[in-house]
């Protein structure tokens, strides 16, 4: 979907909105630093999330792999830049072609700044001089396809920047008459260089505004998190720092933890001014950080980190892609998303309402999952981090069974069964279940007539009731899955499946079977049923279920150690079950589990 027409939703219902801004790491740690940071800060809400293109188009192939990944996996209408830079007309089409498979319909298009080592921007052979070249470009090569932002100086660009004041103020409308070339040409969206006056960007919407630029204009507010960094970018970009502000900075500038309070004071007082002055958004340079742009927000009251909004009990996928309409899945692949994704994206379409028959639909297997998606453990710094979480090493069961109690107690932020580190929401008696031998991965409560604004358990639009079924997936011994079977198999209200890893599926629910998991009514709306237990599509998860064994933990020790070769055991004979009490009203899954 179009940033703009988002946008322009908000405008016309009045709400303030915000985006977030992020650039490529150069190391593989890095991106996937970068998407646990994504993961967080996109649950907040922001109306879009852009990355940046690396100087002289350095990070091109890595820029390309995050903009697809934001868009698709992470589930944030996203914007890619794209430079002149380095990039003659042949790599331009590339990369359009390229997103445009991927669901990102959102450019900004910039002319770039000069390669390393050069002092003055000079266009590649084959290719642009100027972001006006490219916005005409994209528009005549692909039509409307695309949703173009363009870049705004309020200080005049920095090439244009000059002591002499007569030819500054001859620069700076020169700047402003170039934007509303490049607006006529297809620029639909503005967004602002970093500033830290709010009169000049206030008076830089008042010069467009007279000349007839009528596109959104969104501040870029780039928060002081360093001295050295405030100095660099202020110096590179040729920013007006008012004196009162250079000389707060300069004054603590030895205190790393005062110059990070500060820049977030700061950054209130500039966005509330500008609020009021009617500005709709505001787009927040993070500098790939969380903290100081997620703390002006919050102080704004733009978000609330106690009370993350929840759609749905799963991402959806943003407007624009083939499974934009996707509204119910297989609860297995709860906690990872990425790995469903990538799993299903082959698909020709989506359940729409009802889990429909999938039978014909052919999930990838776990080699068509790349690395990045499968496991936390692919650095040797992730693997240190896994090992001081699950232990540098595991004399028995019960070593295993106090990494699954202390994830369930928030003590441990890491777990093998899911991909977004942070502690579970407590479900069904999770922390009983493993004392008493069960390893529990994923969970579900009975819900009967909650609000859809429940603090814990709400999803969807206010004034929706929602219900679920209390649903537990856990692996258990053979031994305790002997006496576990014949409950199971007496409970009348309990539907369940079971198998081990080089098993065939068992239980009482046939291969096409489908379970409602969870279920909400809303007013004007059919039944939105997001959730479903699939028993077709747990012979697939089972597979992946048990290869993080290997994958995940064992693997984070030597070949032949006790470690490896007690987790190595739990794969090859523990079993794998998963159940679900219909009985939403008055059931205690628990109760049967635990006898």
């Amino acid at each position: 979907m179009k940033i703009i027409n988002k946008i322009n939703q908000k405008l016309k219902d009045g709400q303030t909105f915000f985006s977030f801004e992020f650039f490529p790491p150069r190391t593989e740690e890095g991106v996937e630093n970068l998407f646990e940071r994504l993961d967080r800060m996109v649950a907040y809400g922001p109306i879009f999330c852009d990355i940046t293109w690396g100087a002289g188009g350095s990070t091109a192939d890595v820029t390309l792999d995050i903009a697809t990944r934001m868009q698709n996996q992470v589930c944030v209408e996203t914007m890619m830049h794209l430079t002149c830079t380095n990039m003659p007309v042949e790599k331009l089409e590339s990369a359009l072609l390229e997103v445009k498979k991927a669901g990102v319909h959102n450019i900004l298009a910039l002319r770039g700044d000069p390669p390393k080592g050069q002092d003055k921007f000079e266009a590649v052979e084959g290719g642009f001089s100027c972001a006006l070249d490219l916005v005409k470009y994209i528009r005549k090569e692909f039509g409307d396809l695309f949703g173009i932002c363009v870049a705004g100086y309020p200080e005049a660009h920095p090439d244009g920047i000059v002591d002499d004041p007569e030819l500054m103020e001859q620069n700076y409308w020169a700047d402003i008459a170039y934007l509303k070339q490049k607006v006529e040409a297809g620029g639909e969206l503005i967004i602002t260089q970093l500033f830290y006056n709010t009169d000049i960007f206030l008076k830089f919407v008042e010069d467009c505004r007279s000349v007839g630029i009528t596109v959104p204009i969104l501040p870029g507010i780039m928060p002081i998190m360093t001295y050295g960094g405030f100095k660099r970018m202020t110096g590179f970009c040729k920013t007006k720092v008012p004196a009162d502000i250079l000389e707060a900075v300069e004054a603590i500038k030895d205190n790393d933890e005062a110059v990070k309070n500060f820049g977030v004071d700061l950054g209130v007082r500039m966005c509330r001014r500008l609020l009021d002055a009617g500005v709709p958004g505001v787009h927040m340079y993070t500098l790939n950080l969380e903290r100081s742009a997620v703390g002006i927000l919050e102080r704004l009251g733009l978000i609330d980190t106690a009370r993350v909004p929840k759609p749905l009990p799963w991402r959806h996928v943003p407007t624009g892609t083939a499974r934009a309409a996707e509204s119910v899945r297989p609860v297995f692949w709860s906690n990872r998303t990425k790995a469903y994704l990538k799993r299903t994206q082959g698909w020709p379409s989506y359940p729409t309402g009802r889990w429909a028959d999938r039978g014909a639909l052919q999930y990838g297997s776990l080699a068509d999952v790349p690395q990045y998606m499968r496991r936390h453990t692919s650095t040797d710094a992730r693997k240190e981090r896994a090992r001081a979480a699950w232990g540098s090493s595991l004399e028995s069961e019960d070593d295993v069974k106090a990494v699954f109690a202390k994830y369930f107690k928030g003590e441990v932020k890491l777990f093998p069964w899911s991909e977004v580190e942070g502690s579970p929401e407590a479900a069904a008696g999770e922390e009983a279940l493993i004392a008493s031998g069960y390893l529990v991965i994923n969970s579900q409560p009975k819900l009967n007539g909650v609000p859809s604004t429940d603090s814990a358990h709400g999803w969807g639009a206010p004034g929706g009731t929602l219900y679920g079924r209390a649903y537990l997936e856990f692996f258990c011994s053979p031994a305790a899955w002997e006496s576990l079977r014949a409950r199971l198999d007496a409970a009348p209200s309990v539907s369940y499946l079971a198998a081990t890893a080089a098993g065939s599926p068992q239980g009482n629910l046939k291969p096409d079977d489908v379970v409602a998991l969870s279920w909400g009514a809303f007013p004007g709306k059919e039944i939105v049923q997001p959730t479903v237990l699939c028993a077709s599509s747990f012979g697939v998860w089972k597979d992946e279920a048990f290869e993080l064994w290997l994958s995940e933990w064992a693997g984070l020790y030597e070949e032949g150690s006790p470690s490896r070769q007690l987790l190595t055991g739990i794969h090859d004979n523990w079993v794998l079950v998963c159940a679900v009490d219909n009985d939403y009203v008055a059931g205690d899954l628990a109760k049967v589990l635990l006898g």
